[in-house]
């Protein structure tokens, strides 16, 4: 079967979907038909039998039941509000979108939605009763009729008839979990938890208000990840959204005009050809009625038609804009509310990140633990270094991974080559003059003594805004590589005298 009720209930069962609603309105009616629908889809629901209900409060069980859901599907209907069971079920509903990202989908079936969200009509009615019985609780509970009520979902006022309701929302919420199968699980990301929370902290859900949220870091650092993962964690509250990957690649070869018709065709789920840098008024109107969710991944100083895309669109209010880029530079003018810097990972991650790839189910060798703290020492915390490596470690001898080490002090591995070389090639002669006198010469030095010997000392800072060297503690920091590697990609371009260096290991940003 794809549904459960409380009467098979585990305490730690895995749900897709929770129904929210008021069974005497419509348990018999539209929310069993919403249930064969899903059913259909072989999507797995939790539907509770009212009769085995033991008062007001929520039991463990049930709670447990909404925390384990991907999906809660809240139906307001005319007397919902009059149930303190659905009211405490939304309660904890709206807790686990915050702690749990849950999406929440709200269905207004034959109600008015803004009686709900303004709580007048039957649901003002039954909140006075409330405030006459219940008044320590009535503030939570209206508080959180109006969140949900805020939220992307489903008027049943707006669709021909209930069959077509049903089968909208079972192919929405059947979407919605195929999209998101691959990553609401973040046990197989090693200290991508705390990075997905500050994040959201900065979207500033609480706010109504329209902003743009910028990720900055080096290639490979992984700030798509990031992206990914929290744009299909609350991508259900929005009625339009788009993740625009490699927006680099896509500006290069078709043009920025091409991208934002993209992005556009997208959030309107429609297949438009506007082709010109004018947007015509119908569809500008359309996008100003949408709340949207658009993600602009891998973002470079070239995409000069970024601006009027993330300000120059009016979207709906509570709409959110997250753009990934190399180059602080471009997310400033961008005019972005907040830069969310990706950092590398912390020296125990990386090393498990390591030993993931490299040692996966087999048991881990102590004699190769030594040799794995000089490859995440090598790989500087950086994600798609250690994934690379550590695969190519992977079943390897104690004495292959020696050579490997001695490999890895004279060239890059290739993927990671590739990736570094982009950020590179994006640099002026002059920028690329600075970075190698820094890469070669002055790692660990104080930073403010190289900014005094450059002929430019702010070019100091525009390699730091563009993730190819970083500051800590007031020195200058890099990735650790060779001059022989070095000379390979840039002498050709420069007019410093790589072959010259006196040292074993130069030093470069992803």
């Amino acid at each position: 079967m794809a549904s459960f009720s409380s009467t098979s209930l585990i305490a730690h069962s895995k749900y897709e979907v929770f129904l929210n609603f008021r069974g005497k309105d419509t348990r018999n009616g539209f929310t069993s038909h919403l249930a064969a629908a899903l059913h259909r889809k072989q999507i797995q629901f939790f539907i509770d039998d009212e009769e085995l209900r033991k008062g007001d409060e929520i039991s463990p069980a049930f709670s447990n039941a909404i925390q384990n859901s991907d999906i809660s599907i809240v139906i307001f209907s005319k007397d919902y509000a009059s149930s303190k069971w659905c009211l405490n079920e939304l309660v904890k509903i709206l807790d686990s979108k915050k702690m749990n990202g849950q999406i929440v989908i709200p269905v207004f079936y034959q109600v008015d939605p803004s009686d709900v969200r303004k709580q007048k009509g039957s649901f003002g009615e039954a909140f006075i009763h409330l405030e006459n019985n219940f008044p320590g609780k009535v503030k939570k509970w209206r508080d959180a009729v109006t969140e949900a009520s805020n939220l992307s979902g489903y008027d049943s006022t707006e669709s021909r008839n209930e069959a077509e309701l049903v089968e909208k929302i079972a192919a929405d919420i059947s979407k919605k979990l195929e999209d998101a199968s691959d990553l609401t699980d973040l046990d197989g990301f090693v200290g991508l938890n705390s990075r997905i929370e500050d994040l959201k902290s900065l979207l500033r859900f609480e706010l109504h208000d329209g902003r743009v949220i910028g990720i900055w870091g080096m290639g490979g650092i992984g700030k798509t990840t990031i992206a990914s993962v929290v744009f299909h964690q609350i991508s259900g509250d929005f009625q339009g959204k788009c993740f625009m990957r490699n927006v680099r690649d896509e500006s290069n070869q078709k043009g920025v005009v091409h991208v934002r018709d993209e992005v556009i065709c997208e959030v309107l789920e429609e297949n438009l050809k506007i082709g010109t840098s004018i947007i015509p008024p119908r569809i500008q109107k359309r996008l100003q009625l949408m709340k949207v969710l658009i993600v602009l991944d891998d973002v470079h100083n070239e995409f000069t038609e970024l601006e009027s895309l993330a300000r120059g669109l009016q979207f709906s209010h509570g709409s959110r804009i997250i753009i990934t880029s190399r180059d602080k530079g471009v997310l400033e003018k961008c005019g972005v509310n907040n830069i969310y810097e990706a950092k590398g990972l912390k020296h125990d991650e990386a090393l498990e990140l390591l030993r993931r790839k490299a040692f996966r189910e087999n048991n881990r060798s102590y004699d190769l633990m030594e040799l794995s703290e000089e490859v995440v020492r090598y790989a500087h915390g950086n994600p798609l270094a250690l994934e690379v490596l550590g695969s190519s470690l992977y079943q390897k001898s104690k004495q292959q991974w020696n050579v490997k080490l001695q490999n890895l002090k004279l060239i890059s591995e290739p993927n990671i080559y590739n990736v570094l070389k982009i950020s590179y090639d994006e640099l002026n002669l002059e920028e690329k003059k600075t970075f190698l006198d820094i890469a070669c010469f002055f790692k660990g030095e104080d930073i403010n003594f190289v900014r005094k010997i450059q002929d430019d000392p702010t070019l100091v800072d525009t390699l730091i805004d563009k993730s190819l060297i970083t500051k800590s503690y007031d020195e200058v920091q890099c990735m650790i590589y060779c001059r022989k590697w070095v000379k390979r990609l840039f002498a050709k371009n420069l007019s410093t005298n790589v072959a010259g260096c006196g040292i074993m290991g130069t030093s470069i940003m992803y």
